[in-house]
């Protein structure tokens, strides 16, 4: 874990009790406690009621509780005030709901992301940094098209910052292992059917845990420009190694792609490689039209430029993880309990 100077500030996260927010906000509290304000931001009031049987703010007085939605820039403007970071993780994510509302898709992830950029910049908030998606990379649904146009609007909010200390970023990166509506859990579900369904046999995908992508998070916080999009390197899997790992009994049913997928995701394009730098254990899409080169960075930085054409992919990724290194990660980052004897 990187040391990050958030002492006496205070932070916002949208969508703060998802999968994402509620690992962030332990992550604040266990090794962060100087923190001034923890603000939970987010539109269901139930989740911040079972969220604060977790973390009590009696316990925790670091911590705030707001009602709002992203959609309503007038409230969230004003959860806005006195805050120094903001962590933008609200979205609707979910590919075949996104193909059927598309409008209501629309309107949390691309006004929504006008609207935090609009009250980080109304209210003095110093930095904000903005949760992506491998699927807002070439999309061809409609979650990674919105995705991608939020990407836009927070890289290109930086031009607009004028004289304001404020500096815009993107975290991008794939699967989260464990989320809500993610195939782990759901083969976790489904195993004791018996039957397992998969979508394509050739599937593959990114994945990250919950940790790595806060770690990610907290890195751009600290270390952000301004305009760029972080990508870790992280291994791929193949889908049907995840129903060998949860359920190698279980017969594996081929339902076909859904509406909107894609074989493999990308996280960085070919179109994309001209701007791309490699930080170690990142990879950096800068801006391309901004107050500092490509050139300023990678000086600044120790980054190298990768080669044109250069694309991340998880089909042609060369880190994978295998059964045995999937039914590992179940244990440690999903079910302590899960056993396949």
């Amino acid at each position: 874990m990187q040391n990050i100077n958030i002492a006496g500030k205070t932070i916002l996260v949208t969508g703060g009790t998802g999968s994402f927010g509620k690992k962030f906000v332990e992550t604040i509290l266990n090794k962060y406690g100087d923190v001034k304000r923890l603000i939970i931001y987010s539109r269901d009031e139930l989740k911040q009621f079972e969220m604060s049987q977790q973390f009590s703010p009696k316990e925790y007085p670091q911590l705030r509780y707001f009602i709002g939605d992203v959609r309503d820039a007038e409230r969230l403007k004003r959860a806005c005030e006195n805050v120094d970071i903001i962590v933008h993780a609200a979205a609707l994510k979910q590919v075949p709901a996104a193909e059927y509302n598309p409008m209501e898709c629309i309107k949390t992830n691309v006004i929504g992301a006008e609207n935090v950029i609009n009250a980080a910049m109304d209210t003095g908030v110093g930095t904000v940094v903005a949760l992506s998606t491998d699927k807002a990379a070439a999309p061809i649904n409609l979650y990674g098209a919105t995705k991608l146009c939020s990407d836009k609007l927070f890289v290109a909010a930086n031009n607009m910052r004028g004289k304001r200390e404020l500096r815009f970023s993107v975290v991008r990166y794939g699967n989260v292992m464990g989320s809500r509506g993610s195939v782990i859990p759901f083969f976790l579900e489904k195993r004791h059917s018996g039957e397992l369904p998969i979508t394509d046999e050739q599937m593959t995908r990114f994945n990250i845990s919950l940790e790595e992508g806060v770690n990610l998070v907290l890195y751009a916080i600290e270390n952000a420009w301004g305009g760029e999009i972080f990508v870790p390197k992280i291994p791929s899997y193949r889908i049907t190694d995840v129903a060998e790992a949860i359920g190698p009994n279980c017969k594996k049913v081929i339902l076909g792609i859904r509406p909107g997928e894609k074989i493999h995701e990308e996280m960085i394009t070919s179109s994309d490689s001209v701007n791309t730098v490699d930080l170690g254990k990142y990879y950096i899409i800068l801006p391309q039209t901004f107050r500092y080169t490509k050139e300023d960075y990678m000086d600044k930085t120790g980054a190298t430029a990768v080669v044109r054409g250069f694309e991340y992919n998880s089909g042609t990724n060369e880190e994978w993880l295998s059964v045995n290194d999937l039914r590992a990660l179940v244990k440690k980052h999903v079910d302590p309990e899960f056993d396949i004897s």
